[in-house]
């Protein structure tokens, strides 16, 4: 039997580095009593006692960006396998990102800029579209945290997280760029995305302490939830609906 059969509705929240997308989604846990599955960042920090998988991977990129793209991918796919398996009676579950933006945003990038080889991205995009349709659920929605990659680098360097010292405003502008041609240009995408129902939400604006703010983030996210999410029949054509706060 597959392991993922049966498995609640999944809503992928998506965003640049920095966007706030772990603070977004305590907010969502708070407020709404959804389940999350944050982003498996502590395996990527502490892969060995002694070895910090993220800060090889900004430390010298070239050398580790195929070891850390494909492990992200595989310690991503686990994630959601082991809490599924824990959480059966959940109708709804959020995901801290998806194996779709290892592959659209944060792969792709590294194989167009040279950080990946050609043999090396050809590897990954096979066993990728192989591990994708039998071991990781189809999503039910996104959202979209849309931020500037200004306001990211401020946000990046406020949290100051070691491993990101020297992450450059020109890569955050990349990533930004594959984000908008991934979920509002719908650039080759895998075809059975083109129907999922995207939530963009402007998230510029300071939200952490603002209740107003998130009141209406919200609200609009439990109304794409109603309307978009968690209904019988999907929609034939892509749907993206966008708020700004």
């Amino acid at each position: 039997m597959d392991l993922l059969e049966k498995k609640p509705s999944i809503l992928m929240v998506e965003g640049n580095v920095g966007a706030g997308k772990s603070t977004f989604l305590k907010i969502i846990q708070k407020k709404l009593k959804i389940d999350v599955i944050f982003e498996p960042t502590n395996k990527w920090q502490n892969k060995n006692e002694d070895e910090n998988l993220l800060h090889l991977f900004y430390k010298d990129t070239p050398r580790w960006a195929y070891t850390f793209q494909s492990y992200a991918f595989i310690s991503r796919v686990q994630s959601i396998i082991d809490y599924q398996a824990s959480h059966k009676s959940s109708p709804l579950q959020i995901l801290e990102r998806s194996v779709y933006c290892d592959r659209y945003c944060f792969a792709k990038n590294c194989f167009e800029s040279g950080l990946m080889t050609q043999l090396e991205w050809q590897i990954y995009k096979e066993w990728f579209t192989w591990l994708v349709e039998r071991y990781t659920p189809q999503p039910s929605g996104f959202i979209y945290l849309k931020t500037t990659p200004e306001v990211c680098f401020k946000r990046l360097t406020k949290r100051n997280r070691s491993e990101e010292a020297g992450v450059p405003l020109d890569y955050l502008q990349e990533l930004h760029r594959r984000h908008e041609d991934w979920l509002i240009g719908q650039r080759e995408l895998t075809p059975f995305l083109a129907t999922v129902p995207v939530l963009t939400i402007d998230c510029t604006q300071e939200f952490e302490s603002n209740e107003r703010v998130q009141e209406k983030q919200m609200n609009a996210i439990q109304d794409f939830i109603d309307t978009k999410v968690m209904v019988q029949t999907p929609a034939i054509e892509p749907s993206h609906t966008q708020i700004s706060v």
